[in-house]
């Protein structure tokens, strides 16, 4: 089960204090927001667009770290693009300020959400009575670290490529295990019931419907077709009689053969022919909606059907999928009802997760990535 993408990206910087303090007036000076009384830093902030910037930067090997961090003038991101961008050197700051507010808004918006929901998630959890334990957190990010990197030099040379401290791992997996539990506690268990009921709904899923084999041959006349089936009748071969008289491209110099035919796939009249006509008897002509058909059933390849027995397991992961699914909508519904109106931003940092926020009507929303 994955926590929010952005999140997994981020880590985490922004800490929660022991308490859920009153909702703030305002968002204080040194700020990007207040969620219910507890700021989010500039500094919390910068540090993580300066994660989010170099995951960028990472998979575009050599490209440069640029971090967008003073709206709106971004004087200091104009001067940072001068320095390490070449090719742009020269362009006006009009220019360049349009560049950094575009990678702003791009990466501040996951930035901000990550910063936002992390404390949504732990306040939810608290509320709930949710606790992760230190042991929990450091038994997690033990066996990740462990998995990913078999020496201490990749791992460091993980922390450089991307910007994270040890603390900014720690605290992500820690956010994960709480956004785990929130899951967990909103999953519904799927019951025998609901394995049968979605057994039945969908049987198609869980079998081989019947086919047929098939030899045809397709003309634009009901004279010619009743010619092709005279000269079938009298002897020749399928493969002499399709290729003089077929109209069907696809069959006519493969001696009509039409393989693996499903009930509902082909003109109407021909599959109504094709599926009530008895094995190895040419009928015809029957008028379809591009002619007249001449039609053999050659063979009867005859359907499967898998029981609910054998399917138990399938469906089960089939609908527990739906249940987590569920579940991480329920977390998020819940934590934007008890959090949102009291989630304070400062102008140029504000999103959709955001008290009031609106979307500029100039450009679309960016998007946050669901869990």
């Amino acid at each position: 089960m994955k926590f929010r993408r952005s999140i997994l990206a981020l880590g985490a910087f922004f800490a929660l204090g022991a308490g859920i303090s009153a909702c703030g007036s305002g968002v204080p000076g040194n700020s990007v927001a207040d969620v219910a009384g507890n700021p989010i830093t500039t500094q919390s902030f910068n540090h993580w667009m300066y994660v989010a910037a170099k995951g960028n930067a990472a998979q575009s090997p050599g490209a440069p770290v640029i971090v967008p961090t003073d709206p709106p003038s971004f004087t200091s991101c104009i001067a940072q693009a001068r320095r390490e961008v070449s090719a742009v050197a020269k362009e006006p700051d009009s220019v360049l300020r349009s560049d950094c507010k575009q990678l702003f808004t791009s990466l501040s918006s996951q930035v901000m959400d990550f910063l936002i929901r992390s404390y949504w998630y732990q306040a939810d959890a608290a509320k709930a009575h949710i606790k992760v334990t230190d042991a929990e957190v450091q038994q997690r990010f033990n066996a990740e670290k462990n998995s990913q990197f078999s020496t201490p030099a990749q791992f460091g040379s993980f922390l450089s490529q991307y910007g994270y401290t040890v603390q900014d791992l720690l605290y992500r997996t820690r956010l994960q295990l709480i956004y785990n539990k929130l899951v967990t506690a909103k999953t519904k268990s799927v019951t025998s019931a609901e394995i049968a009921a979605y057994y039945a709904a969908h049987r198609s899923q869980y079998g081989a419907a019947e086919t047929r084999n098939l030899r045809i041959v397709l003309t634009k006349t009901k004279s010619q077709a009743s010619a092709a089936l005279a000269a079938l009748n009298s002897g020749q071969s399928w493969n002499t009689v399709a290729k003089q008289y077929s109209l069907d491209p696809t069959t006519k110099d493969k001696g009509g053969v039409l393989d693996d035919v499903s009930q509902g796939h082909e003109d109407q009249a021909l599959d109504t022919a094709a599926f009530s006509a008895p094995l190895n008897k040419v009928i015809g002509p029957v008028q379809g909606q591009f002619g007249y058909y001449v039609v053999e059933v050659t063979k009867i390849n005859k359907g499967s059907q898998k029981s609910l027995a054998q399917v138990t397991s399938q469906v089960r992961q089939t609908l527990t999928s739906q249940a987590q699914a569920s579940a991480q909508n329920a977390v998020d519904t819940t934590a934007t009802k008890h959090w949102k109106s009291k989630t304070t931003c400062r102008g140029p940092y504000s999103m959709s997760d955001c008290s009031g926020y609106k979307a500029p009507k100039s450009s679309t929303t960016p998007s946050t990535t669901t869990p």
